[in-house]
């Protein structure tokens, strides 16, 4: 596509943004960094926190000035929320709050799940629930805004829908079998071919760096908790949990046109 369009890629994976993720995040190899230029692969260090807010102060810059020079700019990534603040900014909701967040942090999570349900039964019944991450970042949005998350959300949504019709895109479908043979063999070329070792080099991680699929599961494996078949198949499904919800967040963005693979 970047041949044909003149185009240059742009990065949107939040862990292809690290330096030394590079088994662990699937980043382009060397012959394909090669073949068009990239941007944005490899320009942090893993000890650096980033979220979306970050990657758009670094994204933006870079596109300017690809199409200055007359190029395509092609964002490609899994990471929906980059997408997100990419093509619409960042919505608007209240900063997160240190001391609420510790407060959260220190309840079970089953305790917060039911406090969103109640809050917010709208905001419950779309997140991962047993992601701890999104269920105290829906509830620190209820409690410090004093209003709903899906409510302050929806309402975005739909002040942002006239963008859509400025945007182009696409997000490949994959039958569940073929996308689950897909993760299945990834996952095994990744610990032959060396992700073992990146892990255990990776020894200053942020805190959001240390969550790339593969690297729990690793250092469970090297501190000896785990076997290498358990390992594997442990990255198998956090990966095909991953990709279902992919599918549920790209399924919401209408603009983008579904591409069966």
């Amino acid at each position: 596509m970047a041949t044909k369009l003149d185009g240059e890629i742009v990065n949107a994976d939040a862990f292809q943004l690290y330096r030394g993720l590079e088994l662990i995040s699937a980043a382009p190899a060397a012959a394909e960094l090669a073949q068009v230029p990239h941007h944005l692969y490899g320009v942090l260090d893993p000890s650096t926190a980033a979220d979306a807010g970050s990657y758009l102060r670094l994204a933006r810059p870079v596109i300017a000035d690809i199409q200055a020079r007359g190029k395509t700019p092609i964002v490609t990534g899994g990471s929906g929320l980059y997408l997100k603040f990419l093509t619409h900014g960042p919505a608007p909701l209240p900063t997160p709050d240190a001391a609420l967040r510790a407060q959260l942090d220190a309840r079970p999570l089953a305790e917060l799940v039911a406090e969103l349900e109640l809050l917010d039964p709208v905001e419950a019944a779309r997140t991962a629930l047993k992601n701890r991450r999104f269920v105290s970042r829906a509830l620190e949005i209820c409690l410090l805004s004093g209003h709903q998350a899906s409510a302050l959300r929806d309402r975005w949504e739909a002040q942002t829908a006239s963008l859509a019709g400025q945007l182009r895109g696409c997000v490949i479908h994959r039958s569940r079998p073929d996308l689950h043979a897909r993760i299945a063999l990834r996952t095994r070329a990744m610990l032959d071919g060396g992700a073992i070792e990146e892990v255990a080099a990776l020894t200053h991680a942020s805190a959001n760096c240390a969550k790339a699929i593969g690297v729990p599961e690793i250092r469970a494996m090297l501190a000896g908790e785990i076997d290498r078949a358990t390992c594997e198949e442990r990255i198998n499904a956090a990966t095909r949990q991953y990709a279902k919800r992919q599918e549920s967040w790209f399924r919401r963005e209408l603009w983008l046109e579904p591409v069966p693979k």
